[in-house]
């Protein structure tokens, strides 16, 4: 067995954990966050891609340019959304909503490829999602407000499912530094663009906040989410989306480490089912 795609994926997922340590440290509104995110990621690629990848992006085909704006818009449509849930409802609520996609990429992936899940599969992304329930248990809200952050996270989850599809549909078409700066260029625009319709304020901020700007676009970024797209294109798509899962497990964690948040008993146990759930699905039959 090739072990560079799965250590990718490791790689992936330790670094997207990082994620809620920088938001909670940053502050600025969720938009300008997420914005700021992706803006200052490629502005990182940009130069190598000029170097590297034009000849690739060259040979794109007018449906491949639709794909890609496909993609930004999705990649930008789940931060905008999932950062923005976090100040309508609980965090319980939208992390178990958010990282629910594995159900929307299973479905897709069926209809799409034919790969069909067998008993372990299905075994596997049932405890992972069980996992995260446990994480969260009996910290739900109810509320009109709730409900509409709820929405916005399950509307994050189902994004960032079509955002992994498209980067599978991608992956002979361009090389991986071409499409990532598409899409990070891509979605960071979008979301600037939403920024100056609602006039929200664009600088000004402290020198810590834009430090956790910078800091999410090199590590959560640049490093997990490219990491997590290179290893979506060797790797089976649900494979990667229920590995995403991890996360909780890195993020609890180092919320104990920085910022003195100890785990609970139900977030272990969680925990635990998650690793178990990604264990399951990596034993899948190919």
């Amino acid at each position: 067995m090739n072990a560079k795609p799965y250590i990718t994926l490791l790689i992936g997922v330790i670094a997207v954990s990082f994620a809620s340590i920088f938001i909670r440290l940053a502050d600025a509104s969720p938009l300008v966050i997420a914005a700021a995110r992706l803006l200052f990621a490629s502005a990182v690629l940009l130069p190598f891609a000029a170097v590297n990848s034009m000849v690739s992006i060259g040979k794109l085909t007018v449906r491949d340019l639709f794909l890609i704006i496909l993609s930004s818009l999705f990649l930008g449509l789940h931060f905008g959304l999932w950062i923005t849930s976090l100040s309508y409802t609980t965090i319980a609520s939208s992390v178990i909503l958010v990282t629910s996609h594995p159900a929307f990429v299973a479905v897709l992936s069926y209809f799409l490829w034919k790969e069909r899940l067998n008993k372990l599969n299905i075994l596997g992304i049932a405890a992972a999602l069980a996992g995260v329930v446990v994480i969260n248990y009996g910290d739900f809200a109810l509320s009109s407000r709730a409900v509409l952050g709820d929405l916005m996270a399950l509307a994050a989850s189902f994004a960032m499912g079509a955002y992994l599809i498209i980067g599978r549909q991608m992956r002979k078409r361009i090389d991986s530094l071409g499409y990532l700066t598409l899409i990070y260029t891509g979605a960071g625009l979008m979301l600037l663009l939403v920024l100056l319709f609602t006039g929200e304020r664009l600088s000004g901020y402290s020198t810590t906040t834009y430090l956790m700007f910078l800091l999410l676009a090199l590590v959560p970024q640049l490093i997990g989410h490219s990491a997590l797209n290179l290893a979506v294109r060797t790797l089976p798509v649900t494979l990667v989306s229920v590995a995403i899962l991890g996360e909780p497990i890195g993020a609890t964690l180092l919320g104990a480490l920085i910022l003195r948040e100890m785990p609970k008993v139900n977030e272990i146990a969680g925990g635990l089912l998650i690793l178990l759930g990604i264990y399951l699905v990596m034993r899948r039959k190919t």
